[in-house]
């Protein structure tokens, strides 16, 4: 599934970092935990096994008749014998305010791996009265050679003995050490790619559970581009009510538009009937008022024409899913004006690129494509053509150019034509609306109609119109 570059202010980016950091922060504490843990077990083992050796040595030791500590036997470990070996062992007399000696004889029992050197152990700097009796003391201490050191320490009392007596196991845990870091190392890897591998299906699974909104919008396209009139499809329980509202917004609007139309046909039939009356009773009598109230009729049916045109062409251009494809509209528009202009011979050129449809009502592109191939054969002398192209920019449009091989028109007489009942030759046919309604009709869908010279030296129009 392809996994499209997200926006900061999308749903899936919100529902993902939400989640990354929340898997973050628990993936981080999970670690430092587990690695805690182990440290603390590892450290743990090793201080059992100096414990164990503590328990030998002060099993080795014994007071002598003279009152000073001697060893019995040497302790197995090899290790000890070794000078600056990284493991030793070392007892000490505490005696009140003189932690090394007592009466200035006793000097500290140590292993040979210590030679001439100290332990620091956690009971160093108290007096005999301060130390804790038979419990088990541990901590870190720098040896010989600055080692890291662990250390344990217990305090007792020996018979034939009235001061305590320090003994103390200290071993290397630079290599402990080593193996808590290669363990945390491995730890923050493979949390790393578990982290990694949940992102991804994170990824995957908010994709996946937001498709069903691409199939609304996929659905939406598909209205506005004509090929549905409703969004069909089954969708998930929180999505259906959403789908449901947008197909009952569509069917309303779909209503609304009908009876708009209805209601136009009904008025324009309403308002045409009484002025065909007063027309046909006009034209009976030849006195002036007679033809002032034929002018003024024929003005009346012109305006009633344009603003009905108007109103429909301004709802039909917010219809959602109208479109028309312009390659036949346009070849049947050649063949009609042909046909009405033979004894005149002249000839309709067409040029559509495939494909190339209208977004909008078919009427509407009829209505302004018709007036403006009528007005180029009426003024043409032989030849008329009509080319239909899209056009690229932020919005898809498409371009109809209509040219003729007639007597042009200056440049500062086509601002003049656009406008409503404009005619600059009262002997063509014609009320002299045609231009203005398809400049206004192309506006309201978003367009505009441009006069200039065609490369024929006649007039060329062109429109542009928007496009599925």
């Amino acid at each position: 599934m392809q996994l499209r570059k997200m926006r900061l202010d999308s749903l899936a980016f919100r529902l993902t970092a939400a989640a990354a950091i929340w898997l973050a922060i628990v993936l981080i504490a999970g670690g430092l935990a587990l690695s805690s843990v182990f440290r603390q077990s590892v450290e743990d083992t090793f201080d059992a096994n100096l414990d164990a050796i503590l328990d030998s040595l002060i099993a080795a030791i014994e007071v002598s008749a003279d009152g000073e500590l001697a060893l019995t036997r040497q302790l197995s470990d090899p290790r000890f014998q070794r000078v600056y070996s990284g493991w030793y062992w070392q007892v000490r007399v505490i005696g009140d305010g003189k932690p090394e000696a007592v009466d200035g004889k006793q000097t500290p029992l140590r292993s040979r791996s210590l030679f001439d050197q100290a332990l620091r152990t956690p009971s160093r700097d108290l007096t005999g009265s301060d130390a804790p009796q038979d419990k088990l003391l541990t901590g870190r201490s720098l040896g010989p050679e600055n080692q890291p050191l662990r250390v344990v320490e217990r305090v007792v009392r020996l018979p034939g003995l009235d001061a305590q007596v320090s003994f103390a196991v200290a071993g290397n845990i630079s290599k402990l050490d080593e193996q808590i870091d290669e363990f945390g190392g491995l730890l923050a890897a493979a949390l790393g790619v578990i982290g990694a591998g949940i992102l991804i299906a994170l990824l995957i699974q908010v994709r996946y559970g937001l498709r069903p909104l691409d199939r609304v919008r996929q659905g939406l396209h598909d209205i506005r581009t004509g090929d549905e009139t409703r969004l069909k499809g089954d969708f998930p329980s929180e999505i259906e009510p959403l789908a449901n509202e947008l197909n009952s917004l569509l069917e309303y609007a779909n209503d609304v538009l009908e009876r708009a139309r209805t209601h136009v046909g009904n008025l324009a039939h309403a308002l045409k009937t009484p002025l065909s009356v007063l027309a046909n009773e006009a034209r009976e009598d030849d006195g002036p008022l007679s033809h002032t109230v034929t002018h003024q009729t024929g003005l009346m049916r012109q305006q009633i024409e344009h603003h009905l045109s108007r109103a429909r062409t301004a709802a039909n251009a917010r219809v959602l899913g109208a479109s028309a494809p312009v390659e036949s509209l346009l070849a049947g528009l050649t063949r009609t004006l042909e046909r009405i202009y033979q004894d005149r011979a002249v000839s309709v050129a067409m040029s559509v690129e495939e494909g190339l449809s209208f977004k909008g009502e078919a009427q509407d592109l009829e209505e302004m494509v018709g007036n403006l191939l009528d007005n180029a054969c009426k003024w043409a002398e032989k030849n008329v053509s009509v080319t239909a192209v899209a056009t690229s920019g932020t919005i898809p449009m498409l371009t109809i150019t209509v040219d003729d091989d007639g007597p042009g028109l200056p440049p500062e007489k086509r601002d003049q034509v656009l406008k409503r009942g404009e005619r600059l030759d009262e002997a063509v046919p014609g009320s002299g609306l045609g231009l203005n309604i398809v400049g206004e009709t192309a506006e309201l869908y978003g367009g505009e109609l441009r006069l200039s010279e065609s490369e024929q030296n006649g007039l060329r129009a062109e429109i542009t119109l928007p496009r599925v």
